[in-house]
């Protein structure tokens, strides 16, 4: 079946089914696909959306999601739940965070173009297929190969009725490290879309590194099934932990403290740690090991995001300093 045919308010009932969806023809005159999951209960509502691999180099959803597959039963459910646990297949084979087809980050293209290139393609049909009908979205991230990040759940942080429907779901997903994100939320990603649309959404982020740590995957797995409880679509009240870290900040990666100089970046600071405004997080070095540039900040918080790979260029990000919520 092609994603466009897809009509997620005509899926079987009771009925839990693994299919391929194609999005477009590929040179070989075959065609790109994406998995696609579903588990359907005796009603259509509410529709939660899952998705994963939105870069091609994060693999904890990959694996947490056939998991909970595995877990549910349709008599069980009420409601819909729709994943996709590899959303950029192009990235994903080529372990890299971006599509080398058409070098595009699918994070930054929702909501897409049908008559785009591949990675427009694929956004456009995940929004109009399956994000347009979601009653809730939960699209898992992670660090990758390049950064690490703090396993957490994010959230949009507004005082409407979406926002406050996305705080009780980010608060149910039971991660220690919550983080919320005021509007304007940044352009082209799925919750930016998921927001105009007024549709409740969360995020993940964890320390990524190019595996699947089996707490990251185990973590996402029981956020999932606690966001679930907490729609009703299961019963069950959701397992959590004790909230260690609730933060604030605008959440783009894009923005960060990046290297002045080329060399090798040396990082002093840990995830999570609260710098002061002036202080050291790092070296940049020759190969020599000569100091090239000390990197500092200008800001008071907590480490959220810090580069993973050593070798930089001018220009690459390091670090990202976030706010902890008052």
């Amino acid at each position: 079946m092609h994603l466009k045919d897809l009509d997620v308010s005509r899926l079987p009932r009771n009925t839990k089914e693994t299919v391929w969806l194609e999005v477009a023809q590929r040179a070989d005159d075959g065609h790109w696909k994406l998995p696609f999951i579903y588990i359907t209960g005796s009603t259509v509502s509410p529709i939660l959306l899952v998705i994963a691999a939105i870069h091609g180099d994060e693999y904890e959803g990959v694996e947490a999601i056939p998991r909970i597959f595995r877990k549910l039963i349709p008599e069980d459910l009420s409601g819909t739940l729709l994943m996709v646990p590899i959303c950029n297949i192009p990235a994903y084979e080529t372990a890299t965070r971006n599509n080398i087809i058409d070098g595009k980050n699918l994070a930054r293209v929702f909501p897409g173009n049908a008559h785009g290139t591949i990675t427009e393609k694929i956004a456009y049909f995940l929004t109009e297929k399956l994000l347009k009908p979601a009653d809730f979205l939960i699209d898992l991230h992670s660090g990758g190969i390049a950064a690490s990040i703090p396993t957490l759940i994010g959230y949009i942080h507004s005082n409407d009725k979406r926002g406050k429907r996305a705080l009780a779901g980010a608060e149910a997903f039971g991660s220690s490290v919550i983080w919320g994100h005021p509007l304007p939320v940044p352009p082209g990603r799925s919750l930016t879309i998921a927001t105009d649309l007024g549709i409740p959404a969360l995020y993940t982020e964890a320390l990524g590194g190019g595996l699947a740590r089996e707490e990251d995957v185990r973590c996402f797995t029981t956020g999932i099934l606690n966001v679930m409880k907490h729609l009703n679509m299961i019963e069950g009240e959701p397992q959590l932990q004790p909230v260690t870290h609730h933060l604030f900040g605008d959440g783009d990666l894009d923005n960060v403290i990046t290297a002045p100089v080329a060399g090798y970046f040396r990082t002093e600071v840990a995830l999570l740690e609260n710098v002061n405004a002036g202080q050291k997080l790092g070296t940049i070095c020759s190969a020599f090991g000569e100091v090239l540039a000390k990197i500092t900040t200008e800001h008071t918080g907590v480490v959220i995001m810090i580069r993973r790979i050593h070798r930089v260029h001018s220009g690459d990000g390091l670090i990202h300093i976030t706010q902890r919520l008052e």
